[in-house]
């Protein structure tokens, strides 16, 4: 079996206006932050992902009025600033930051893939997370965002070679964001280049979600739904079909996702080094300490540095007990400070890479935590592996940058 390439008609930004459009994930920042992100810009795509930021404050971000406001706000901006293709296209999204080019393929793939397993997740949903999108989506008739998806490079190199050649034409957007990310965009006009694309994945056995698991499982929901109300379902109705981009896993680095702790446990700086021993050779560093291999970590308290290295390596084979997010956990953050259940410890808290080391040092300087962990991040070959074998990832252990915009492309159905 292979998966499904499908074009489709998108909904997406004149070119004078895509820049103002494209908005970050609705899901990495809060209100109050997608509301400074939007101010002064009408046309913001935040308008609709977090339409709680165009009535008053306090108002409840999961009530009926704020999804009202959603499908209201994304007619205007189709109204004012956007155009629907008159014929199904595939589209090529590129971005260019942090030192690499990561070339996508956007188009739908099919949630009964999704429901066969054949688009593999590694992550568990939450369901009140769930609930929002769904009300979202259902308000909208659309999917508003994309989901970040990969595939193996070496189940072919068709894919690439075939949009390397075709984004050699001018783009139809080409814009640097605020954050320094540039965001170029190519509508596959072309039937021919189409067809080779969609055939190309022919020889591609499965994709596997890197980030959106919330919208992919949203997306399966809304499309059963949708088909228990009609008399005769359409497997082939828009519904049944939903918004990603595709990506190369070579071209995909996950990046570090890290730890900090309110606390060391009621122990003493002394007495807390000393517990480390167990499992770890403790380090102290003159400077900052990044991991450069797996089962190293650097750690941050009283304004010094330290590099762990764990003693004992974990077995291969377990694919979850191997990676370094389960053996912090394990070898550290539970046996030691007591955090066994990092999804609901308040004492815990979780730093994205893009914020640096200088980002685990502000939290501890300022007093707000006792202690910071830098972790040496997931591969994608850990990542597909947990994926194959059905498994689910330990909470927070990827970060992908850069971030797809939303509203550049919108599926309606």
């Amino acid at each position: 079996m292979s998966v499904t390439i499908r074009p489709f008609r998108a909904v997406r930004p004149k070119s004078e206006f895509a820049q103002a459009v494209a908005a970050l994930p609705y899901d990495v920042m809060n209100t109050e932050e997608a509301r400074a992100m939007a101010q002064g810009n009408p046309h913001s795509f935040l308008r609709v992902d977090k339409a709680e930021i165009d009535l008053p404050p306090h108002t409840d971000p999961y009530s009926a009025e704020v999804y009202a406001k959603a499908k209201e706000n994304l007619q205007k901006l189709i109204n004012d600033a956007m155009l629907q293709d008159e014929q199904p296209h595939l589209y090529i999204y590129r971005l260019t930051g942090y030192g690499c080019t990561q070339t996508g393929l956007a188009a739908c793939v099919s949630v009964e893939e999704y429901n066969q397993g054949l688009i593999k997740k590694h992550e568990f949903t939450r369901p009140e997370k769930e609930q929002d999108r769904i009300s979202h989506m259902i308000a909208c008739e659309a999917h508003t965002g994309p989901i970040f998806v990969a595939y193996r490079s070496q189940d072919s190199a068709e894919p690439s070679t075939i949009m390397e050649d075709f984004v050699k034409r001018e783009a139809t957007y080409d814009f640097t964001a605020e954050d320094g990310i540039r965001h170029q965009l190519w509508v596959v006009d072309d039937v021919t280049v189409q067809n080779a694309l969609v055939h190309a994945f022919d020889k591609i056995p499965n994709l596997y979600i890197a980030d959106g698991h919330h919208r992919n499982a949203t997306a399966l929901k809304v499309a059963q739904m949708r088909n228990e109300k009609l008399t005769t379902p359409d497997p082939n109705a828009e519904h049944n079909f939903y918004l990603a981009v595709v990506f190369p896993d070579k071209e995909l680095a996950i990046w570090d996702y890290n730890r900090v702790v309110t606390d060391l446990n009621d122990m003493s700086k002394d007495a807390f080094l000393n517990a480390l021993a167990a499992h770890w050779t403790v380090e102290k560093s003159e400077t900052p300490v990044k991991p450069d291999r797996k089962y190293v970590a650097g750690m941050y308290m009283s304004k010094e540095w330290y590099r762990l290295t764990l003693k004992n390596a974990p077995d291969k084979a377990d694919i979850i007990g191997s990676l370094d997010c389960t053996v912090m956990q394990d070898k550290l953050l539970s046996p030691i400070l007591g955090i066994n259940d990092p999804k609901t410890d308040k004492r815990i808290d979780f730093v994205g890479g893009i914020r640096g080391l200088e980002g685990l040092v502000q939290r501890v300087d300022s007093g707000e935590m006792a202690v910071a962990f830098a972790l040496y991040p997931t591969s994608m070959d850990e990542l597909m592996a947990v994926a194959d074998a059905d498994q689910i990832m330990p909470p927070k252990s990827t970060w992908f940058e850069p971030k797809l915009r939303s509203g550049l492309l919108v599926h309606l159905f």
